[in-house]
């Protein structure tokens, strides 16, 4: 699979473009960064040339560091639940080209604008939703969205707010990743479905890197079926 190539000065719309694109952001967890370095090059094998290092990760600004300098000509590099502006300051400074948090920060969001970086800030509910629009928003996470009804609920969703671009996130795997496609969604964001935690643990990649190549087929296919041409 051809990469999409990514400059470290991206704008902040190309990195929208690029995720778009894409389809996919994978969540790295991981207990320590040695795993999340070995998380982060199965992930690329596996055709996805975008991650998301959460500050989980003990050390997660050095990893985002090294991952941009090293990959960052063909891999968007961002760092996820970012809680504070310190934290997303840290992570910008690293290189990450987007900020991902699990709610709405505004302090965050605000630390992402000035540095001309996109800010991915969660939400559930529509009254959420709206107020993450109101604060600029161009991307948001809906998360926990499995817990919640899944693609039917961003189907819901978008028929009051049809220009939202929605990122999914929580319940997303191999085996729903086409509904969700289907019901709407922008992109999907993808954890521990796709970042096996007792893969990691064991050093077997390879079942990550299976699993990158398969969501990646999948979210394609579903995409080519959505197409006007096949309604």
């Amino acid at each position: 699979m051809t990469q999409t190539v990514v400059n470290k000065s991206t704008s902040m719309d190309a990195v929208i473009a690029k995720i778009g694109q894409i389809g996919v952001l994978p969540v790295i967890r991981a207990a320590n960064l040695d795993q999340a370095s070995r998380a982060v090059d199965a992930i690329r094998e596996g055709g996805i040339p975008a991650v998301e290092i959460t500050m989980t990760v003990p050390g997660a600004p050095a990893l985002i560091e090294a991952v941009a300098r090293q990959y960052g000509k063909d891999t968007l590099v961002g760092a996820g639940t970012v809680l504070s502006a310190d934290q997303a300051n840290a992570c910008i400074d690293a290189g990450a080209e987007f900020i991902v948090s699990p709610g709405l920060s505004i302090s965050v969001m605000t630390t992402a604008a000035a540095a001309g970086k996109l800010a991915i800030p969660g939400a559930l509910t529509p009254t959420e939703l709206m107020h993450a629009t109101k604060s600029g928003a161009k991307l948001i996470k809906i998360f926990p969205c499995g817990s919640v009804g899944g693609p039917k609920y961003i189907k819901s969703l978008l028929a009051p707010f049809p220009s939202a671009a929605l990122v999914p996130t929580g319940g997303v795997n191999l085996a729903n990743a086409a509904e969700y496609i289907a019901a709407g969604a922008f992109a999907l964001g993808v954890g521990a479905e796709l970042v096996d935690a007792a893969a990691l643990r064991d050093g077997n990649t390879k079942k990550i890197v299976d699993a990158a190549r398969m969501l990646i087929d999948n979210i394609r296919r579903a995409r080519a079926a959505s197409a006007p041409g096949n309604w």
